[in-house]
Order: C-alpha cells, then structure tokens, then sequence
C-alpha cells in the first residue's frame, strides 16, 4: 500500500484550460484525444472536465469552457492555477477568426494567465480552404502576444485526431518545463534563506 502511495505522489498534477469561440471544435478535441473514437457532442453550456494522463508522470486535468458569446464572459473565473492554455481556432471560418483573435489576445491580458505557456490548435484542417499554422501564427501575431511565454500552433483535424498528439505533446512538454522551472527557483529560495541563517 504503502509503495502505491509512494508511486503516485511521483505523478505530476497539472491544471490545463482549452478555451476558443464556441463551434471551434473544443469538446470534440477533448474527447478525441481522451477516447481516440470518433464522439457526438452538442455545445458546451458551462464547461467539461477530464483528468488525461499523457505521460508516465504527468497528468493533465483538462477544463473545456463553452465559447459563446455570453460564456466569454465567465472565461476569467478559471484561469487561476492554470498551468497551460489550449486555444482552440476555426481555421476555416474567415468571418469570426478577427473576433477569436481578440478573444485570444484579451486573455493573454489577464495577470492570471500571465507566463503561462500556450498551444493553439488550428482545428479543421481537412477542409479546403483552412488557414495553415504559418498563416495562423501571422493572423495571430503569436511573436509578439506571446513573447512572455512558450507558445506553440499545431495543425489538427479534430474529427480525424490528427495532431492532437502532437499538440498535447507540446503542452506537457511546455507545463514540464514551466513546474521544473519553478520548483529549481523554490529550492534556490530556500537554499538561500538556510545560507543566509548560517
């Protein structure tokens, strides 16, 4: 019993929030990637929750928030803890990708989400026409919103899963980095408040 504890207590906990205007393709990813089979979902009113565990010492607690309109709004309530952001783009809807740029860039704003790394996932791109990751990063001005933060745009097709893996494979890759950062600086403190003492 007590080596299951001591097992367990080595995985990593970590707090991911996939947001983006609502028909983007959100639950759709999520539940792709956590059952690898096609899934119907209807829109999010509120949001979805599911605890994935990607690699053998990380596990991802992933919040899917409903993007319309009048849910923006609620968005900030769950930024706290956040450890990494999914930002999930209609890569063939021409006419709303201006409105979730703002929406993208009013979030990196937030003193909340401040340094936390970020994925945005191009969705749809099996239809023609769908901006590439190149022409997303541009439209998005990702160089210069995110250069306080590792970032990354994945290509993906939510229906087919592909990139999914790629694109979560990136956000632990991102969280590691960030909790192994933070916990350096933690053992730095207290090395110098003990030295300090001496």
């Amino acid at each position: 019993m007590g080596h299951a504890v001591s097992l367990h207590s080595k995985v990593k906990q970590a707090r991911i929030l996939i947001l983006g205007l609502d028909a983007a393709g959100k639950s759709t990813i999520l539940y792709k990637f956590k059952f690898k089979e096609p899934f119907s979902t209807i829109p999010t009113v509120g949001f979805n929750v599911e605890m994935i565990q990607t690699e053998k010492h990380l596990q991802l607690t992933i919040w899917d928030v409903g993007g319309q309109e009048k849910l923006r709004s609620l968005w900030c309530y769950y930024f706290e803890n956040t450890d990494g952001l999914v930002y999930v783009v209609d890569s063939t809807n021409k006419e709303t990708i201006d409105e979730s740029k703002k929406e993208f860039q009013r979030i990196l704003q937030n003193e909340l989400i401040k340094n936390v790394p970020v994925v945005l996932l191009a969705n749809k791109q099996d239809i023609p026409g769908a901006l590439n990751a190149d022409e997303i990063t541009r439209k998005f001005n990702m160089k210069k919103y995110c250069s306080d933060r590792d970032w990354y745009v994945q290509p993906c097709c939510a229906i087919s899963g592909q990139g999914l893996a790629e694109g979560f494979s990136k956000v632990s890759e991102f969280v590691k980095k960030s909790k192994d950062e933070a916990l350096n600086f933690a053992k730095q403190s207290v090395r110098l408040k003990t030295s300090r003492k001496v």
